[in-house]
Order: structure tokens, then sequence, then C-alpha cells
């Protein structure tokens, strides 16, 4: 295994003299040299009392950031082999930015989650209503509730993709969509397509079922149909976890023409397409009109996915699938190791927002667009250097940072000034994006100010003079 001496690692590092805690500093440091890349992973860093005479600290003060960077998942030892870097596994990590809950005191721009509309309250008294009928039953519908599936359907074929209720599976959220489908159809080693960036927990859900990674990178302006239909090519890949509508976290809007010309190379290659639907509803500004991709599909390769979670509110926990209907069979059999089924009076609510989607999406529209608005004006003005396109839809600004800025310690900082944010890398593949941030715009204009004079201010003057939040405990997604 290649090592690190430690005076080179001392070289490498630059640690503000006043900086306090000092083990904190330190691993922050040596953190962010693994996040940039110029400390390779699983390269053996030097052993602590070494590093201690070269940094003239104690060795109390290098154990402490060694531990630290363990816990983070940046470091991994063994007994007799010393210790060496590592990427943190997302979903366990201490310093997961999905972790921890509005009770911590931080304002939330970790989560792109805008809250309830105003149609919600009445959607669930109306379900309450409908409850009693289903009571008379077990609860478990392994596919989803009929009453949803049909609305679910309905919507797609208003939309040009003509669906029968028997091809929609109702989950758990989007997320446990993308799990149900990668669990079934993706092995270990199996290659599989991910936009750089992309969403976190599409990468997570990938690695879990053993799948090859094969970034595709692509920005505000959108995806290079080359470079996409070459990695599908050359990767030989099993699936490609794709979002065409107002990507997370670029913004990003595929036209109808690349969407043909993907949906033919995957025919090609015999490549399964993941389309990620999400964000499809909230257009802010007027948009060309554009197919689902599914409606450019003639063999059954493209699945789609859906949420309750933006266009209504992620509390619902309903998302969808929709394929063939003996796909949508199999999925119903394969969630029986999960959950069965989901929750009936969540259905029930979804299925009634279903028929105010048009009043629903105007109130998300106007919201949006506001909060968009400050948020746009706040980075100009605060934060003038950091770069970005403005989206036409969706919900997050994709920032790219001053030359001198990094994602990482940036989010640290800013959670000492009481702001959670979603540093770059968690958006990539290995560590790369650091650069970059993702800013949602769904909390109201007056807290995206507030948190923007606050992440200025830790860009400009780091943690110091800041108490440190507790850490965080309740996961949150």
């Amino acid at each position: 295994m290649r090592y690190v001496s430690a005076t080179q690692l001392a070289r490498l590092l630059t640690i503000e003299p006043a900086a306090r805690p000092y083990y904190r500093a330190l691993a922050d440091g040596v953190r962010t040299l693994v996040m940039d890349g110029r400390l390779p992973v699983r390269i053996r860093l030097p052993a602590e009392r070494h590093l201690a005479e070269t940094l003239k600290v104690s060795r109390t003060t290098v154990t402490a950031a060694y531990d630290l960077l363990r816990r983070r998942g940046y470091l991994q030892s063994r007994q007799g082999s010393g210790s060496w870097t590592a990427l943190p596994d997302p979903a366990t990590t201490a310093d997961n930015p999905w972790l921890g809950t509005d009770q911590d005191g931080l304002i939330q721009l970790q989560a792109a989650a805008p809250p309830a509309p105003t149609a919600l309250r009445e959607a669930m008294e109306q379900a309450l209503e409908d409850l009693p009928r289903y009571g008379m039953g077990i609860g478990y519908d392994p596919m989803g509730l009929p009453m949803l599936r049909e609305r679910i359907a309905s919507a797609y074929t208003a939309r040009g993709l003509a669906t029968r209720a028997e091809q929609i599976v109702v989950t758990t959220g989007s997320q446990h969509a993308i799990q149900l489908l990668t669990g079934l159809l993706v092995g270990r080693g199996d290659a599989v397509i991910v936009e750089s960036p992309t969403y976190p927990h599409a990468i997570d859900a990938a690695r879990r079922a053993g799948a090859r990674m094969v970034p595709v990178g692509i920005s505000h302006e959108g995806w290079q149909e080359d470079l996409l239909v070459c990695a599908m090519r050359q990767s030989a890949s099993r699936l490609a976890y794709l979002m065409p509508d107002f990507q997370n976290p670029t913004g990003a809007l595929m036209d109808d023409a690349t969407r043909a010309a993907v949906v033919a190379a995957a025919r090609r290659v015999d490549t399964l397409l993941l389309v990620d639907e999400t964000w499809s509803e909230l257009a802010l500004d007027e948009v060309p009109r554009t197919a689902p991709m599914g409606s450019f599909d003639t063999d059954s390769r493209v699945i789609s996915i859906g949420s309750a979670s933006k266009l209504w509110w992620g509390g619902l926990r309903i998302g969808w699938i929709r394929a063939t209907a003996a796909l949508a069979r199999r999925l119903a059999l394969f969630r029986a190791a999960v959950d069965i089924a989901s929750p009936v009076m969540e259905q029930l609510a979804v299925a009634r927002l279903f028929d105010r989607l048009e009043e629903t999406r105007a109130e998300r529209r106007r919201t949006l667009r506001a909060s968009r608005d400050a948020l746009v004006s706040g980075l100009r003005e605060h934060l003038p250097e950091w770069t970005f396109a403005v989206p036409r839809g969706g919900g997050t600004l994709w920032v790219r940072l001053g030359e001198r800025d990094g994602a990482t310690p940036l989010a640290e900082a800013a959670a000492c000034h009481g702001v959670r944010l979603v540093p770059g890398p968690w958006f990539g593949v290995e560590g790369t994006l650091e650069g970059y941030l993702r800013l949602p715009y769904t909390q109201p204009p007056q807290v995206l100010q507030d948190a923007l004079v606050r992440i200025r201010a830790a860009r400009d003057h780091g943690p110091a003079g800041a108490s440190r939040p507790p850490e965080p405990l309740i996961a949150m997604v």
C-alpha cells in the first residue's frame, strides 16, 4: 500500500494557527485533501506519534483528529496495519447532511422539500371519509389502491403516454421505487449509467446492488447526447438512471430530440432506462412542451418513476412506478420482503390531490418562483463571485463556487453558523464536484435571505466564533 510521510502530509495541510479546536481543523484539513484528490484514497497516513512530532502538537490531538476522520468515514484502520484514507458510505456517515431535523435549530437547505400545499388538509379530510370502506379489508395491496393507480395512469395518458392502471405500482416514495427497481433489475458487477451530478440516493441504491457506476457529466445546459450514448455502448450498461425533467441538482430540461435519441440508443445497446420524473410537473417559467421519455419507447425499456413529494408534500411518502404490466406484477411480488404495501390513508389523500392537480401546480409555481428569484438576487448581492444558471423549473440551483472555496469545508462552517448544506461531492461518484454546492429554493424567501447572510459569514470567517450544532440523530431524506 502506498503511504505518505508525516513531513509530506504536513506540507500539504493548510491550517490556520489560531484554529480551535485544533484536532477538528486537522481532521477537516485531511478530509479536504481527500475530497480534492490531492491525497489519494487508500494511501496510508503517518503514525499518530510521527505526525504529532512533525506538527509540534500533542499526540492526543492527532489521535482525536484520526478518531473524527474514522467516525466520518474518511479513515480506516486495522491493528498492525496502520490507518489509510477512504471515502465514506454516504448513507451511514456521521456528517451525512440528511441527518437531523429542523429541531436542531439550523436552517434546512440540505433537502429540496417544499412545505405542504393548502389543498392537503381538505384532501386528508376526504381521505378520512373514504377510509371506512377500505377498513373492511386487510389493508395490504402490494400494487397500490386501484383508486390511486387509476389517477396516476390518467395523468400519464393526459401527458401523451397511454397508460393502464395495471402498469402502475404505488411505492413508499420515489426513493423506495429506485430501491425496488435496482434490487430487482441490477446484479452485482452490472454497469449502471448515472448523471454527474445526480440524485445522491440513486447512487446509494446502485451501490447497494453492487453495481459498477459509470458517471456521465452534465451541466445546466443539459446532456451531451454523444457522451451519453457512447457511455451506454462502451460500458454495456444494464441500466441508466436519468432525470430529464428539471434535473436534480442542475435544473436542466432535456429536449424531445435528445429524449428520442437516447431511447433509440438504449434500444440498440439493450440498456434499460430508469427515468425519474419527480420534478416533471414543476415548470416555473414558460418552457417548450416535452413528451415523457416513455412516449419514444417501442420495446418496453423505459421505466418511469414519480412522486407526490415535490408537487404536494414529502410527508405523504407516496411514489409510483410506471412499467409494463408484467414488470409491475414482478415488482409487487419483490417488495413483499421490504414493506408489502404503502399506507392506505396517504394513498387516498394523494388520489384526492390528483383531482386538484392544476390548483396545486399553480400554487407551487407561484411560491417556488418567488423563492427562486429571492435566492438568485441574494446570491448576486452577497456572493457575486459564485456562478450559476437560473433554472426554468424544479427546485434547486447548482452553484459553482469561487476558485478558493471548497464545498465540504464550507458546509462544515455553515453548520456552525446555523445553516445545513449539502456539498457538491454528495451528488457525484468518488468524491468529485468539490467546487459546487446545491442550494434548494423550497424555503420561503425570507428564510433564504437569512441563510445567505449566514453562508457568506461562514465563507468569510469559517466556523470561528460560532457554536457547533449538536450531532444529528434522526434521518431525514
